[in-house]
């Protein structure tokens, strides 16, 4: 298995559907991608790949895939989400079966529990299965912050390895870099935040971007922890145009449009989600075409 603390970029995966199935040849397609272009991990069932909609058995059947396929090179992270925590048991316990390298363990959203009920929920999650845990805080999502001293609770658990925060807070993420420090890896959740996050502590991000811009992704983050600032710093700025394309309306919408137009057969979304807008498309291209990426589509 992988060492899931990474540094670097892990790519929250877009899921291919061929109609209203799992289109298994691309995926496959598309890890190969992420192996060739210097992704650093895979995020498999996230809310980019569209979990939400996907039935239990299509997200094993993904999860298998993208263990199968990547063949231990890339630490594999399974997004657990849902607002019974019964359900996210039961995903956890099905995508460590699958081979999973660790778990990315999101808020309940809808019901908006308290603080005291989010420990509860994580820690059933990691009583099932003793998998390490990435904590997901985006309450843009989930309808409830995960707050710093939460977090620092859920870090005295070592099975708790890292936390992606998307809050966009960048106090915050401040704060929850203060409490942990040494005790959890910290991830930007948000593409346009990664260097901020970085100069806090930062291992990385978890990102849309590294959809298509793959190697650039990586590269800012690697840059960045070499020391590299400059160029880190460029190529945050030059990304830019295109992070703020690809939420141009709810994500996933824009960046499976984006992966599309780079020659991956990624299928339409599932409702309630639909297909982007034109004058979104049209964006994606010109942001796309100015960063040099090669469109097919």
């Amino acid at each position: 298995m992988a060492d899931p603390s990474f540094s670097g970029s892990g790519v929250a995966l877009v899921t291919p559907f061929d109609g209203e199935r799992l289109a298994e040849d691309v995926l496959r397609a598309l890890i190969r991608y992420h192996h060739d272009n210097g992704t650093e991990a895979l995020i498999v069932c996230g809310s980019t790949g569209e979990a939400a909609t996907m039935s239990a058995p299509e997200q094993r059947l993904a999860v298998e895939i993208a263990v199968d396929e990547n063949a231990g090179r890339l630490p594999v992270i399974v997004g657990c989400g849902g607002s019974s925590t019964r359900d996210v048991v039961a995903l956890a316990e099905q995508a460590v079966a699958a081979g999973a390298d660790a778990l990315l363990v999101s808020g309940p959203p809808y019901n908006k529990p308290t603080q005291k009920g989010l420990i509860a929920h994580v820690r059933a999650v990691l009583d099932a299965t003793d998998a390490p845990v990435i904590l997901y805080n985006v309450p843009g999502r989930s309808a409830v912050n995960m707050l710093p001293a939460t977090i620092a609770t859920l870090a005295d658990d070592d099975r708790v390895i890292g936390v992606k925060e998307a809050s966009g807070d960048l106090s915050q993420v401040a704060e929850v870099a203060r409490l942990t420090r040494g005790r959890l890896e910290l991830y930007s959740g948000n593409d346009d935040q990664v260097l901020p996050v970085m100069s806090l502590g930062g291992r990385g991000v978890i990102s849309v971007l590294a959809n298509v811009a793959p190697a650039a992704t990586s590269r800012m983050v690697q840059a960045y922890l070499a020391g590299a600032t400059a160029e880190a710093t460029s190529l945050q700025l030059q990304y830019l145009p295109l992070v703020q394309a690809l939420f141009a309306e709810s994500n996933p919408i824009p960046v499976k449009a984006a992966v599309a137009m780079l020659g991956f057969k990624v299928g339409g979304l599932r409702l309630p989600l639909t297909e982007a807008l034109p004058a979104t498309k049209e964006r994606l291209r010109t942001a796309m075409r100015d960063v040099g990426l090669v469109l097919e589509a």
